[in-house]
């Protein structure tokens, strides 16, 4: 049994990350819960969860209670972060005091939602953080310097595009479009080019196997298993990674125009020192094979991957709690955003 431990959470749409000061990441599970409709109880959460998506029967439902950044389901969110949180910890003398990262898009609501259910889920006090200061501090930015840094992360449900500067965000736009809209997107083409329909654990598959936003040098291929929409019978289909960036090309071209819509509304000192830094990628997103050149190709811009994309969010998270000592002199008892300011 420990005494009380500062925790850090990137509460994703896809996955959920628990970051514990002095450990770092110890947990990393997708955020889906496998619910028995007759009895309300909790089956599964996490990967067991993941792995019923689409294969329960009538009375048990797998959900993801978050949507498109969001809670979406304010109960199962409670009970999924309390599961989580206990998991990670183990039993403890002291609540903990979190800190969670939510969309820079997020309203005053959506924010106050996230606070409730953290401090209901077992907090004694949660802070908030904005997912592109998060990200800049995971990829190891120094953010605190008058310099500009442009982070274009890249979750399940949301794309958050900022330009930090002196700890704080100067410009920024959240869209809805990120790895979801990419697997609806390749469900919609296998729909329409070979008449199958696929369950969304294959869609992803094929996203992170041969998904491309920019032609690759070398053709890959990865067969495909679903239900024919005409016979109604199994079939397998093979598809390419050039069908992949024709499916692919929308949601892609969505998160483009948001990354050249913040560029034109950067000041001119600002986008000078991006010139010369580049743009950096954080997210699962940032995975998406050739994306990184595509964003070098249409804005001109040198652009790269962070290191470790996919917990560079958790981790700026984690590295935040060294200011909650600061944040604890704050005098509001609900919740605050974290400021580097």
């Amino acid at each position: 049994m420990g005494l009380r431990s500062d925790v850090g959470i990137d509460l994703g749409t896809a996955s959920v990350l628990v970051y514990v000061k002095g450990k770092g990441i110890v947990l990393k599970e997708p955020s889906v819960v496998a619910i028995d409709q007759y009895t309300n109880k909790f089956l599964a959460v996490g990967e067991e969860a993941r792995k019923m998506l689409g294969r329960t029967p009538g009375n048990i439902v797998a959900i993801r209670p978050l949507r498109e950044g969001v809670i979406s389901d304010y109960s199962v969110t409670q009970r999924m972060l309390k599961y989580f949180i206990q998991k990670a910890l183990g039993r403890m003398l002291f609540k903990p005091r979190l800190i969670v990262c939510v969309p820079s898009g997020c309203t005053e609501v959506e924010k106050r939602a996230v606070i409730e259910a953290a401090n209901e889920a077992g907090a004694i006090k949660t802070y908030l953080i904005e997912e592109p200061i998060a990200a800049a501090i995971g990829a190891g930015l120094d953010i605190t310097q008058p310099n500009g840094n442009m982070i274009i992360d890249i979750g399940g449900g949301t794309t958050d595009i900022a330009v930090i500067s002196l700890g704080g965000i100067v410009v920024s736009k959240s869209i809805k479009v990120a790895g979801d809209n990419c697997d609806e997107a390749i469900t919609k083409f296998i729909r329409k080019k070979f008449k199958m329909m696929i369950g969304e654990r294959s869609s992803e598959e094929l996203k992170v196997t041969i998904g491309c936003a920019y032609p690759l040098e070398e053709e890959q291929y990865m067969e495909v298993k679903g239900r024919n929409l005409m016979s109604g019978l199994p079939m397998n289909v093979v598809v390419s990674s050039s069908d992949m960036l024709e499916a692919l090309k929308e949601p892609v071209q969505e998160i483009i125009e948001a990354v050249h819509t913040v560029l034109e509304r950067t000041p001119p000192e600002l986008a000078a020192d991006i010139s010369g830094r580049g743009i950096i990628l954080t997210g699962g997103g940032a995975l998406l094979k050739g994306l990184d050149t595509l964003v070098t190709e249409k804005t001109g811009i040198p652009c790269r991957v962070a290191e470790d994309p996919v917990e560079c969010v958790a981790i700026g998270t984690g590295k935040s709690l060294d200011w909650v000592e600061i944040l604890e002199k704050s005098n509001n008892k609900s919740g605050a955003s974290v400021r580097f300011r």
